[in-house]
């Protein structure tokens, strides 16, 4: 497809030559161009860097924008750069070169970026003076640029070995990828809301009855956890810890426009509370299942199955955290500076509300502060009409012409062929979602994590809205983002319309061992928000029971 024009008469052309693929996963609306215009030269930096540093054949990725939604393109190694890559694909299986994307990871930067973080954290923009915040949105910025390209930059090391145990268990096995991915539960802590801080947490509320009760207290929710952080006591500096680590990362997605945590105060609330209760999760079965699959593998290859599951073991929490300690922690701090610069600038009466600073370029952002100009209070609501008007549902989902074949993996190098092959397995489960034909009450998606349960269905279209998710509901949406996993302790099930097995809806189910089906493709179209649903996380189907 060369070009599309919806009924509406938006045109789509493909942003530049070659294919293009939408991606409804990552980003299932349309973008602020503030996004926009952060993301797409950091995307293709840190897609390159990891393409680089693993000998592929292709030269990372890049992003183009049309009408606010994100198409993807690959692109090809440089042909005199091809003798190289051959090179550096032995080294990464001789070396396993993910240990050493590992360890920079835990040992260099991500401490490095959580003290950034936290430095702009420290900033109160409200005090600064015009030209110190135009300063500080630009400072914002380019950590959040930066933090894109990290989060890409380790794309490769969390998805690689998981994509090569994929590879070699199925080929000796024949069991299903989803069998096989559930033999990653409880390797990501990060994913099911892990962290020194919630450990803290939920030892000092052990301890504490006052703060137990207080934190239970029916109060405004902004309030109660005001109160709770103000505590002289250890609950209330694990709170005041727990809400620094967590309260200024976006709730779901990347853009600026999804809320903050702190802004769903309600929410929040509630997730510490089960959270902290004491209330077990589903019991862990995964070294019975390990042991399950591996006597299904031929006792040849036991020990090379015992390998391959000790590194993608080991890789796979980056899966997660490069994000949540990343890009979406520096998201919400870049919302946070332009929403003080929309209070300013609203209060002058030049915009209507804060919110609308959100639709500006990061230019039309220091401008308005600084009043040299800058588009008008209407020009952004209109582009804030459009983001809320359109889904990835609404839009072509290829551009341009056809995907060329694949090459064939037989004729190149057994390590180059061995990496794609991997990696291939690997984005396919990222994106891939369920082709099955869906029938008026059932679903058929993808069975992301085991078990069934049965709850009301809470729609929820898309981050804002998740202050209506009660304990026990189950929720349905296009796609969640790593840091959705901070409200994962209130929900019974998870279903998605796009996404597939190492999708993040797919991994924080199987973390907190609650049952999952992600990839339906027409889940939000299908269920109707409180209607009650059963969720077979065995087999990959959505029942509307009415």
């Amino acid at each position: 497809m060369t070009s599309f024009e919806t009924a509406t008469g938006l045109r789509f052309e493909p942003p530049g030559p070659g294919p293009w693929e939408q991606d409804p996963v990552h980003f299932p609306r349309p973008l602020t161009r503030y996004f926009q215009e952060t993301h797409a030269p950091s995307f293709k930096r840190g897609t390159n860097d990891f393409a680089r540093f693993y000998g592929m054949l292709i030269d990372g990725l890049q992003i183009g924008y049309v009408n606010g939604f994100g198409y993807n393109q690959v692109l090809p190694a440089p042909d005199a750069e091809i003798p190289e890559r051959f090179q550096r694909a032995e080294q990464t299986w001789a070396r396993k070169l993910w240990r050493e994307q590992l360890r920079d990871w835990d040992e260099s930067r991500k401490p490095a970026a959580i003290v950034t973080h936290r430095e702009l954290q420290a900033v109160d923009p409200d005090a600064l003076s015009d030209v110190e915040l135009v300063a500080y949105l630009t400072r914002c910025r380019d950590h959040h640029s930066a933090m894109i390209a990290q989060h890409m930059r380790f794309t490769a090391g969390a998805v690689l070995p998981t994509g090569d145990f994929l590879a070699h268990v199925g080929d000796w096995t024949g069991l299903p990828p989803s069998e096989l991915l559930g033999l990653m539960r409880g390797s990501a802590a990060v994913s099911a809301g892990g962290s020194d801080e919630m450990d803290r947490l939920k030892k000092a509320f052990a301890e504490e009855p006052a703060a137990r009760a207080l934190l239970a207290s029916d109060g405004d929710p902004a309030e109660v956890l005001a109160s709770l952080r103000s505590l002289g006591s250890e609950a209330g500096a694990a709170v005041s810890g727990y809400l620094d680590l967590v309260g200024h990362r976006l709730v779901d997605g990347f853009d600026i426009a999804e809320p903050s945590a702190l802004e769903l105060p309600d929410a929040l609330l509630r997730a510490i509370r089960v959270a902290v209760s004491g209330e077990p999760q589903a019991a862990s079965d995964v070294e019975a299942r390990i042991a399950e699959v591996r006597s299904r593998v031929p006792s040849a290859h036991q020990a090379e199955f015992d390998e391959l599951l000790g590194e993608a073991r080991l890789t796979y929490r980056l899966r997660d955290e490069r994000g949540v300690y990343s890009d979406i922690w520096a998201s919400g701090l870049m919302r946070r500076a332009a929403l003080a610069a929309g209070r300013r600038v609203a209060g002058r009466g030049r915009i209507a509300s804060p919110q609308q600073m959100l639709d500006a370029s990061l230019d039309e952002m220091c401008a308005l502060v600084a009043g040299t100009g800058g588009p008008t209070a209407d020009e952004l609501a209109r582009r804030a009409e459009y983001r809320a008007a359109w889904t990835a549902r609404d839009v072509p989902p290829v551009l341009g012409p056809p995907k060329p074949p694949p090459p064939d993996l037989s004729a190149l190098p057994p390590a180059v062929g061995r990496l794609m092959r991997a990696t291939g397995i690997a984005l396919g489960h990222l994106f891939g979602s369920s082709q099955a034909q869906n029938e008026e009450k059932v679903l058929f998606g993808l069975a992301a994590s085991k078990g069934v349960y049965e709850g009301p269905a809470r729609r929820v279209s898309g981050p804002s809205e998740f202050g209506r998710i009660a304990k026990g509901d189950v929720l349905v949406t296009e796609s969640t983002s790593e840091a959705f996993n901070i409200l994962l302790p209130l929900l019974g099930g998870i279903v998605t319309d796009n996404g597939g097995l190492l999708s993040h809806a797919a991994i924080v189910s199987r973390e907190y061992g609650i049952p999952g089906v992600v990839g339906t493709r027409e889940a939000t179209e299908r269920i109707a928000d409180g209607v009650r649903v059963r969720v077979d996380g065995d087999a990959g189907e959505v029942t509307v029971l009415g």
